[in-house]
């Protein structure tokens, strides 16, 4: 997709995610079943509810994609002839919203060729946006204010304390050894991709997740992230690659609010 394009359908895929977002809270008011998935991950009526909205609103835009959701809802055969593939967490953060402590997100991604080139991510508690586009920028958008360009803050110097985001749900004993490598550093816990954006306003400088995680959670995160002059990477230095859905799960990565 070209850069034009993108720019316009990118403040209608917010808006999509905005009204998946108004589901949830719908749910979120009145109380909710519990399910258990075959992954042994928890699902609710919201996920549900945020599912079959961006489904019916993206099978009506002009330009027809297939599309991956974490609860599905259509069938999925791969992307299109040009490789392109709208990828969707209708509920990230499905624990946070069990525990009603405002940390989870919508989002919602375009993949082409394996990238990410357009992400949305939403809280529906705050109403709090990140976006992003390829050739468009990325940016933070809070309730009756205009788009802020989002910029990570660069590497950090060597004398600095390191920024480190970490799940408030997912612990993982190699995260010790890996933040002693790291030096000093100061840990801010927080559920969902809202890390990713903190890590984009500069507010952040890493966020090491050393365990499994699917390409849902990380897409949209990933296109806002290198929008702002960040990138996502796996230990091994390359970027996360969505070039092959039928695998799901993510190695083992780092959110860098910088390019090493």
């Amino acid at each position: 997709m070209n850069d034009v394009w993108l720019k316009d359908t990118l403040p209608q895929i917010l808006d999509i995610a905005y009204e998946a977002a108004s589901a949830i809270m719908q749910v979120y008011a009145v109380g909710f079943e519990i399910e258990t998935k075959a992954d042994a991950s928890p699902v609710t009526d919201a996920d549900k509810a945020a599912n079959a909205v961006i489904l019916k609103r993206l099978q009506a835009l002009p330009v027809r994609m297939p599309i991956l959701s974490e609860e599905g809802g259509e069938t999925f055969t791969g992307p299109d002839s040009a490789g392109r593939y709208w990828l969707i967490d209708p509920l990230d953060g499905t624990k946070e919203f069990i525990k009603r402590n405002g940390e989870f997100s919508v989002n919602i991604a375009l993949i082409e060729q394996g990238r990410p080139v357009l992400g949305v991510i939403v809280a529906p508690v705050t109403q709090l946006a990140y976006v992003g586009a390829s050739g468009v920028g990325a940016f933070k958008i809070e309730p009756g204010r205009p788009w802020e360009p989002l910029h990570t803050t660069g590497k950090p110097s060597p004398d600095a304390v390191w920024r480190v985001m970490g799940s408030r749900s997912h612990a993982n004993p190699q995260l010790e050894s890996w933040l002693a490598a790291l030096g000093p550093h100061e840990t801010t816990r927080m559920g969902s991709s809202l890390k990713f954006g903190v890590i984009a306003e500069g507010h952040a400088d890493a966020y090491p997740r050393l365990g499994p995680t699917s390409l849902w959670d990380t897409a949209a995160a990933q296109a806002i992230l290198e929008q702002a002059d960040g990138c996502i990477l796996t230990l091994d230095g390359t970027p996360l690659s969505y070039a092959a859905p039928t695998q799901t799960l993510n190695p083992s990565f780092v959110a860098w609010g910088f390019r090493p």
